[in-house]
């Protein structure tokens, strides 16, 4: 068969037929991704998979797996990453990798292969690691990648090229025209490129001029995600991690004993002092000072949105009084540390009113988060009416975080730590807006509102202040796609 070969920017001007009638076959890292270095993905898997003993023999490795050729270094990374991780346990191409994958995405190279109306993605990577990405953001029907040999229900680390043949077979069977891109460095003379007519070549200048891909022009939108590591793990930004990280570990337990031991008046500045940082915008009418009894001595509920379980702490800190949280779902040693009273929830509607009424009911001003569970990216969840049943005196409160090397959230991972990876970054910050309290006409009691009108508007009220989607989503789609639970805690 004679092989033509093009340079993929003429892809671009070609007819809009060419699209509909062909299927396009193109390399997931030559094609998609600005930097096609593969060796973060497979630290993403060892951190967040094997654990930090993992990640830290994969980055002693990498001076050596430098030397290698890139068969052999791939295949190292993937018995250093694989060995021993349980297959039916393994959740990191669906929680973690798609955020990373969406993050290294050309701008220009995804809306060619979005024109496309069949697609069938070729790569260097695992299969598991990138079948998520592919098909759920990208709409890719076929993945053609290495397979990981598995023994007794564990990944042993080694290949399983068996299959193959087939695979070709059926490509070869179709009626459909075949169009291929690849890099002409790689696989433009590598199966199954072999058997394509038409191939378009990405050239490393091309990608040079490729921008990062904005959030809005993501396939789909990236609203759950788990893991750790906030940053892309190369092998220089995962050493300064691993330099920092006794530091970190100091200074998260200095921070924690300065909140637990020191009054606001003074912890405040100290923590200031040692990186953390608590900024906030009041309302017109400064809301947020609110701590007295009402006339009918029942309490004000700050209803937030729910970034950390340390909104509540925040919350506390700026308005300068100890307010009764209420939290799902809260670990032991959480609610030990945690300098507020907290009273954990039970997820059980008459229950949990009992509770709140009678918190309500003792003049004690209470903050909860009705979205029942954290969401990192700029989305609110769907919000529990539960609190305007019962109150009218509602002040909702906008919060906003921000780290820079760790997440303070986990939906797999061990949740009583959650705080203190918060407070390992070097600086992390908190803002809040609190916005005004809510109307009259908006409540259930004077205004007559249902429950759940009253919960929409103050979902979007505090949407609006953040700029963030809201979304009809809740905790349990958050915790079935992440950890394949429904997200209940013991």
């Amino acid at each position: 068969m004679q092989q033509s070969y093009h340079k993929f920017t003429s892809l671009t001007k070609i007819d809009e037929g060419l699209f509909h009638k062909n299927t396009l076959v193109f390399n997931v890292e030559d094609t998609l991704l600005k930097s096609s270095s593969l060796f973060p993905y497979f630290m993403l898997v060892a951190f967040e998979g094997g654990g930090p003993l993992r990640a830290l023999i994969l980055l002693f490795m990498y001076p050596f797996l430098c030397i290698l050729g890139e068969k052999m270094r791939l295949k190292i990374m993937i018995f250093i990453s694989f060995f021993g991780v349980k297959k039916q346990n393994f959740r990191i191409g669906r929680s973690v990798l798609p955020k990373f994958f969406l993050e290294n995405v050309g701008c220009e190279s995804l809306e060619v292969v979005m024109r496309f109306s069949k697609k069938m993605g070729v790569t260097n990577l695992p299969k598991i690691m990138v079948e998520d990405f592919l098909m759920n953001y990208l709409g890719v029907e076929d993945i053609y990648g290495p397979e990981i040999r598995v023994f007794g229900g564990y990944y042993i680390g080694l290949l399983d090229n068996s299959g193959k043949e087939i695979i070709f077979a059926h490509m070869m069977s179709q009626q459909s025209q075949y169009v291929g891109i690849c890099s002409i460095n790689n696989s433009f003379k590598t199966c199954p490129f072999t058997y394509i007519k038409d191939i378009y070549l990405v050239f490393k200048d091309d990608k040079k001029s490729w921008n990062n891909l904005p959030r809005e022009k993501y396939p789909k939108p990236l609203i759950f995600h788990d893991g750790r590591l906030t940053f892309m793990p190369t092998p220089l930004n995962t050493l300064t991690m691993f330099l920092w990280l006794p530091f970190g570990i100091i200074l998260s337990i200095t921070r924690v004993l300065f909140v637990i031991l020191l009054p606001y008046q003074i912890s405040t500045p100290a923590l200031a002092f040692i990186g953390l940082k608590l900024s906030y915008s009041p309302s017109k009418n400064n809301h947020m000072h609110i701590i007295s009894k009402p006339k009918n001595s029942k309490g004000v509920i700050y209803v937030c949105n729910h970034k950390t379980l340390l909104d509540a702490v925040y919350v506390s800190y700026i308005c300068r009084t100890n307010l009764t949280t209420l939290s799902y779902g809260i670990s032991k040693l959480s609610k030990f540390l945690c300098p507020t009273d907290t009273i954990a929830l039970t997820r059980d509607r008459e229950k949990d009113a009992t509770i709140l009424y009678k918190v309500l009911s003792q003049g004690r001003n209470v903050i909860l988060s009705p979205e029942g569970t954290t969401c990192r990216e700029p989305y609110i969840l769907r919000f529990s009416p539960l609190f305007a049943e019962l109150s009218d005196d509602v002040i909702p409160v906008a919060i906003e975080p921000n780290v820079s090397m760790f997440y303070g959230t986990t939906a797999s991972g061990i949740k009583a730590f959650d705080p203190f990876f918060f407070l390992m970054n070097p600086s992390p910050s908190y803002y809040g807006k609190f916005l005004e309290k809510l109307p009259k006409e908006w409540s259930c009691g004077i205004g007559g509102k249902t429950k759940f009108e009253v919960a929409n508007y103050v979902q979007n009220e505090i949407g609006n202040a953040l700029g963030y989607t809201c979304t009809s989503l809740t905790r349990k789609d958050k915790y079935m796609m992440l950890a394949g639970t429904n997200g209940f805690v013991n």
